[in-house]
Order: C-alpha cells, then structure tokens, then sequence
C-alpha cells in the first residue's frame, strides 16, 4: 500500500499542521517501531528539506544510530557528549542555533549548521532522540521544539 503525504505551501507552523495527523494516522496502526522511526524520518525530510532528520536509541550506555534521512552519520554516542548526548542527559529539547557555538559538538558531518535534538520519553525514562540537522544557522526555533516534541509522544 503506497502511502502519501499531503502538504500545501505555507509557512512552517501551517506545514506541521497539516503533518500531524498524517503522521500520528501512519504510526498509530503499525506496531513496529523502527518502521514507525523510519517513516517519520522520512516525512520530515520530504516535509521540510531538512539536511538531516534521524533518531538515536539509547542502548545501554550509548545512543545507537536508528533509522534516518541524510549523509552517513555517527554510529553511537555517550551520555552526555553533544547535543544528542546532552539532551539525553538533561532529558529536553535543545535548540542550537550554530553548532560551532556548542561546547563538544560532534561534527558528524562538516556540513551541518544547526541542530535540534529532541527527547523520546517512555514512563518518564529516555529511550532515544530525534535529531535534527540543518545545513544552514539559526535554522529552529520554538514552533519547531513544539511540534517535534508532540510528534515524539507518537512514538514514545
């Protein structure tokens, strides 16, 4: 079954109206949820052109690359090292405007220019992150830590 995604021009907020329901429609009737990651990375990326869109797992110690849209990426990461492992630790959304600015950044790719990393809660614990990258500065902003965050309760 070929599955569509449905969005007008428009700004960014009107963008992730219109993919909500889409996407909470798609995930709510799979059960598996690496499919469900991947079809989200997917929407992002095709939704908005973002240079990056993925998630990390926490495995153990480690946040253990999942399914993702964009260039090759970093395979694990620790507690607590980059923004991924930094809004694992502190267990929220952070919103990097210049990635050069970020003390520990890791540079997975020389391209990438800001960054969004969102937590995956389940009963209160981290279980992964949704990471975003952007190719350009100053690329995020709080309409999208509020969509991104309600969009990872699908998943968590």
């Amino acid at each position: 079954m070929a599955e569509d995604l449905i969005i007008s021009t428009g700004n960014k907020e009107e963008k992730y109206r219109e993919l909500l329901p889409q996407l909470h429609a798609l995930v709510s009737t799979e059960t598996d949820p690496i499919a469900n990651l991947a079809n989200i990375a997917a929407a992002l990326k095709q939704t908005f052109g973002f240079f990056w869109v993925g998630f990390y797992l926490v495995k153990e110690d480690e946040l253990v690359l999942g399914p993702f849209q964009g260039p090759i990426a970093c395979t694990r990461i620790r507690l607590g090292r980059g923004v991924c492992g930094t809004a694992w630790k502190e267990a929220r959304t952070l919103i990097v405007p210049d990635v050069e600015q970020f003390p520990g950044h890791i540079a997975c790719s020389s391209d990438s220019k800001s960054e969004i990393v969102v937590p995956i809660l389940q009963q209160g614990e981290v279980v992964g992150v949704l990471d975003i990258d952007s190719d350009e500065l100053d690329s995020f902003d709080i309409i999208d830590a509020r969509y991104l965050e309600e969009i990872c309760t699908y998943i968590g």
